[in-house]
């Protein structure tokens, strides 16, 4: 009976199965690295228009922080205008009143009784001055609660002094005429009555 020799046979299909076995681990290597580089442009790709759009959000941000900043500013220039504003209606108000307080305490002011200070702090009026007695700050008060531009007087201080108090102080001369003998000094607090919108209208 003849022999065969298969060992050629068996070498040779021993050589193509690593051949194929190789072949697959080749493109099974290759369709790892493409599916890499795939997934790395995705991502490249996905974090390049996330960037593209934080920039986009960051800069209208920025616009709109500028708005705000605009608007705020404008704000304040409207408040300030505001109270430019007001403060000139004040002055236009207290113009007149002006003067109709000194021209109303000068119709309250009775005989015998003058005004040696008059200071305004708001609407608060501080009136310092002499009068020959007491009766006569009396009547200066009945004048300002009847006054138009005057109100709510209130005595503070009165100091009866004679003629020579201020001579033996040193503050001065012994007066003469009216206030020659005993005389009474007075603090008076009137408030002002503010005028209205009619009467400040031209």
């Amino acid at each position: 009976m003849p022999r065969i020799n298969l060992l050629p046979h068996r070498a040779e299909l021993r050589a193509k199965r690593r051949k194929q076995f190789f072949i697959g681990i080749g493109v099974a290597l290759g369709a790892a690295g493409l599916a890499v580089l795939l997934s790395n442009l995705v991502m490249n790709g996905i974090v390049g228009n996330q960037v593209e759009r934080n920039d986009m959000l960051k800069a209208e941000i920025s616009a709109l922080d500028k708005r705000i900043e605009e608007i705020l500013d404008l704000e304040l220039k409207k408040e300030r205008l505001l109270a430019r504003m007001e403060i000139i209606e004040q002055l236009q108000r207290s113009r007149p009143e002006v003067v109709h307080i000194f021209d109303e305490l000068v119709r309250t002011l009775p005989d015998g009784v003058r005004l040696t200070s008059v200071k305004q702090t708001g609407r608060r009026i501080e009136i310092k001055g002499d009068a020959e007695s007491n009766t006569r700050v009396s009547a200066f008060m009945r004048n300002i609660d009847k006054s138009k531009w005057l109100t709510q007087p209130d005595l503070e201080v009165v100091e009866v002094r004679a003629a020579g108090a201020r001579a033996k102080k040193g503050a001065g001369p012994i007066e003469t005429g009216a206030f020659a003998g005993r005389s009474s000094q007075f603090t008076v607090y009137a408030n002002q009555v503010s005028v209205t919108d009619e009467e400040v209208a031209p």
